[in-house]
């Protein structure tokens, strides 16, 4: 094989989270976004220290299971790899790659115990497979929508980059992991600013108005929050978008409108100012019984129903903290976000302790423990890495919640100094968690139940969530 080679093949298998193996010549070429099954064409784009990667040329035969009626704007935009894929089959995919990262940790696990046996049936032992997602479609509580246009020089979208793109933004007015609300708000402020023939920022001249439309509804209460990111390089008065977002017929009830002005060369949705223009700068949502305080920036899982699966998991795995009913145990709960495992382990819990670097996420888990009546939550902002070491507590079980690159190796290692006899391991981010896990095994931590979790009904990513005990416990 060679550079710029085109090649056919059929796709045998797709790794986390979306690189196709194609057996070319007996060689593996890995080839992103495709699905198994497929025949496609490719052409080869690199070759560096024994790997060939290829790039989508076409897909000449889909898979059997294919379905033909999905989201209109599929293939086009980036967002959904697998909306043309049967939900059991995404279960499938999902449950197989996570198992295949994992294999070799269970594998490691069994030489260090000295365990003779089949690994796969060791490992079935110890993984639980996948747990579905409540609902497929309409889930998420939460969209960035970008300003741009479909090609170059054409008419203002807003919506999702397109595939591969980084500039052409793709008018998602049908997109179906979201409900008729968030659709409904995006044709309206796309028409205002299309009749008003307004600028968008341009990320090449860093030239434009128009930035970012930042949706947020909560699953439960159906409380609104919409926020209008822009530059400050054009001044308009925004009060005609806000009565017309007001007079549109929803299903939920709009609690705030916001004038959000970010004026950073990266394409984040951020605040350098931020202005009500209607209401407040906040909503509420309900999990498990808790109520939450949201922000436009506050963490929160952006699929309420999958949330109440992954944390109902998370605390069944963490099992018993009690002694005979006491409330005699500290928990500390790392990379907390807004304290959403805090406040559900609080009521059992002597204490519970939160650490998280974003400020914001931090004020509202304070806010919110005091709104749900919990007074043993303590939250503390910063580096799990600088701050852990300055708690005065100790603690007896931990949870970690890591971002998607997992833990920092420093910061792991403070960890597991604790020797707590427990951990609970949420990773949104399978292969971190397994560079995470080999080192835990090596520090006398052994895996004793894992289970993968879709939050992501259509996408490649899937959550995971260990519980690791001590071997001399």
């Amino acid at each position: 094989m060679k550079k710029g080679q085109i090649c056919e093949g059929y796709v045998q298998r797709v790794d986390f989270p979306n690189k196709g193996v194609i057996l070319y010549e007996d060689k593996p070429v890995f080839v992103k976004n495709v699905l198994p099954g497929q025949k496609i064409s490719f052409i080869i784009s690199k070759k560096r220290k024994g790997k060939v990667e290829g790039k989508l040329l076409e897909v000449i035969e889909r898979a059997p299971y294919e379905l033909t009626e999905v989201c209109p704007h599929f293939g086009v935009c980036g967002g959904c790899n697998y909306q043309s894929v049967p939900y059991e089959k995404q279960l499938e995919i999902k449950e197989s790659q996570v198992k295949s990262l994992l294999k070799p940790v269970f594998e490691k696990q069994m030489l260090l115990e000295g365990i003779q046996k089949k690994s796969d049936q060791y490992i079935n032992e110890i993984f639980e497979g996948i747990k579905a997602s409540p609902i497929q479609y309409q889930y998420r509580n939460k969209m960035e929508f970008s300003f741009g246009d479909e090609y170059k020089d054409g008419p203002l979208a807003l919506g999702m980059h397109k595939r591969g793109s980084f500039y052409d933004v793709v008018s998602v007015l049908n997109c179906q992991i979201v409900d008729e609300d968030y659709r409904t708000v995006l044709v309206c402020v796309l028409n205002y600013f299309t009749q008003r023939n307004s600028s968008y920022f341009h990320r090449i001249r860093h030239e434009g108005y128009l930035r970012h439309l930042l949706v947020r509804k909560a699953q439960k209460t159906g409380e609104i929050l919409i926020a209008l990111v822009t530059t400050t390089q054009e001044t308009q008065d925004l009060q005609p978008l806000v009565s017309q977002l007001l007079t549109l017929r929803l299903k939920g009830k709009i609690t705030g409108v916001l004038h959000t002005k970010n004026d950073s060369l990266a394409d984040v949705v951020q605040s350098d100012e931020t202005t009500i223009l209607y209401g407040r700068d906040y909503f509420y949502e309900e999990l498990l019984g808790l109520r939450f305080k949201i922000s436009q920036f506050s963490f929160f899982q952006t699929n309420t129903l999958g949330a109440e699966v992954l944390y109902k998991t998370a605390r069944d795995f963490l099992g018993d903290i009690s002694d005979e009913g006491k409330r005699d145990k500290t928990v500390f709960d790392l990379y907390c976000g807004t304290g959403t495992i805090a406040q559900l382990l609080a009521p059992i819990t002597k204490k519970v302790v939160g650490v998280e670097i974003v400020e914001e996420a931090v004020l509202a888990a304070r806010q919110n423990a005091k709104l749900n009546g919990l007074d043993n939550c303590e939250f503390i902002v910063g580096d799990v890495l600088k701050v852990i070491d300055n708690i005065g507590e100790k603690p007896d079980f931990i949870v970690l919640d890591p971002p998607r690159d997992g833990i920092h190796p420093k910061a792991l290692q403070k960890i597991i100094d604790f020797r707590v006899d427990r951990l609970v391991y949420i990773s949104c981010k399978p292969t971190s968690l397994a560079r995470d896990l080999e080192v835990l095994l090596d520090c006398g931590y052994r895996v004793k139940r894992a289970v993968a979790i879709d939050q992501f009904p259509g996408t490649t990513h899937v959550e995971t969530i260990v519980e690791l005990q001590r071997q001399d416990t």
